[in-house]
């Protein structure tokens, strides 16, 4: 093999998978070192395991929430069912799907740990010691993801404590789980693992889902308790110890929380300590900044794409910017037109405030943009408009007592849409269309001509432009 390619990628994720594809589609030769396995953090121990783990319960939910269907289910969720699913979606922690895809797109492969060690080149070092310099004839791209944060709380790392990986990958359910941390990871475990009878306490330091509505967050608070969720919110943790019967856990209030295990979901760090950062004078642990079209500030070879930037951490925001990185790099390459306008081909604009995410949670989640607090800090005269989502009649006929919110942001000089929330269930099915009016800019006056279809939740659109006002649009 040669030692040679036109670009070399660090991390075998989505995103570095995206990266090397687009530039091999783009004309040009590439590799990927990965020294654990191909498909990343998404594909075994985050995105696919996390959401199979909560499915099944949905499902179940969801049919004992419709008269006639409700009376047919009369069982619990088969846990070791439930598992044996989740193995199937993670192929049982083997990469070699992803690996022949790779052969397939024309993908070489270096497995073992990459470091930088100069400009365009990057130290192969295999798990049994060899190594191997490759040299980049363009660009060297960056995309090794993040880990887990572990706060410094005392005693928390001695106690051994799960992260996400550890969470979507158990073999068994334990009877007690405590969660640190109220964010996506936090509320979604608590919300897997509560339905497999585990008796959950969900600890926070501040509130639940803290950057999103603050209505979201209050109704997954509220549905978490009634699964049994013991949810202590603005409540720290202080203290953390296990012995032979499990974790115990002291909160900053001096209440003591039991529990078989703990698992900390307190946010991310950058997975950039030990990849060579140094080397081309960087500081190492940090994010990468960069500018729109992911090129590290700074250099003209060195790209960092995904999570390790630090602009959005989620897996399809991370692919949307890979296909940016690896068409711009392929681009300059070839000599050919590079498109930097603020909607270009080239740059990832969307990280800047048109993110779509779903929670999913009981209710589920979806928002997309900004949310009020966000649009008023960044200086837009706006005018929020909330809707009942249990009122729309799509919605009634899904679920019996569906209940839901749905808010829209309006920009009022422009009249068109910054953020669209909305909770309740399946609600991740209405995030395309906002997602689409905020990058769109569609005018608001134009979006009254998108007729949805009755009777579906889709009518909420309606309601939202109806509350707003024609005359105003």
């Amino acid at each position: 093999m040669s030692d040679d390619y036109d670009v070399i990628v660090i991390g075998g994720g989505p995103v570095g998978e995206n990266v090397a594809d687009r530039a091999v589609q783009g004309g040009l030769t590439a590799i990927i070192v990965e020294s654990e396995l191909v498909g990343g953090e998404c594909s075994y121990w985050a995105c696919m395991p996390s959401k199979a783990l909560l499915r099944p319960g949905q499902a179940l939910r969801a049919a004992q929430r419709v008269a006639g269907a409700s009376q047919a289910v009369t069982g619990t969720l088969d846990v070791q069912a439930v598992l044996e699913r989740r193995d199937s979606f993670t192929s049982g922690w083997s990469d070699s799907g992803h690996v022949d895809w790779l052969e397939s797109a024309g993908i070489d492969l270096a497995r073992g740990h990459g470091r930088i060690t100069g400009v365009r080149e990057v130290t192969v070092t295999a798990e049994g010691g060899s190594t191997r310099v490759l040299t980049a004839r363009h660009a060297v791209a960056v995309s090794t993801g993040t880990d887990a944060a572990i706060p410094p709380i005392d005693g928390l790392h001695e106690a051994s404590p799960w992260t996400s990986r550890e969470a979507t990958s158990a073999q068994e359910i334990p009877a007690s789980l405590a969660i640190i941390g109220g964010g996506v990871v936090g509320v979604e475990m608590a919300t897997a693992y509560a339905g497999f009878g585990s008796h959950v306490t969900l600890i926070s330091r501040g509130g639940l889902l803290s950057s999103m509505e603050p209505f979201a967050a209050e109704r997954v608070a509220t549905a978490l308790r009634e699964a049994g969720v013991d949810v202590r919110t603005n409540t720290g943790t202080s203290r953390v110890r296990r012995d032979g019967a499990g974790v115990t856990l002291t909160l900053a209030d001096d209440a003591e929380v039991r529990a078989d295990e703990v698992l900390v979901a307190t946010g991310r760090a950058p997975r950039s300590g030990d990849i060579g950062l140094e080397a081309v004078g960087l500081t190492p642990g940090e994010y990468l900044e960069t500018d729109g079209t992911l090129r590290v500030r700074g250099s003209d070879w060195l790209y960092a794409v995904g999570d390790v930037n630090g602009r959005a951490l989620l897996t399809h925001q991370g692919k949307y910017q890979a296909r940016a990185a690896g068409d711009v790099i392929a681009a300059r390459a070839r000599g050919g037109a590079v498109d930097e306008s603020r909607w270009g081909r080239h740059v990832a604009t969307a990280d800047e405030a048109a993110v779509p995410q779903v929670v999913f949670t009981e209710p589920e989640v979806a928002s997309v943009g900004l949310t009020a607090k966000a649009a008023e800090e960044a200086g837009y005269r706006t005018r929020v408009i909330d809707q009942d989502l249990g009122a729309i009649a799509g919605a009634s006929l899904r679920e019996d007592g569906y209940a839901g919110q749905a808010r829209m942001v309006v920009d009022t000089d422009r009249e068109v849409l910054l953020g669209a929330t909305f909770v309740g269930p399946d609600v991740a099915d209405l995030l395309q269309a906002a997602t689409i009016a905020v990058v769109g800019e569609v005018p608001l006056a134009r979006l009254w001509h998108a007729v949805p279809a009755y009777p579906t939740v889709s009518e909420i659109w309606l309601r939202l432009l109806e509350a707003y006002g024609r005359d105003s649009a």
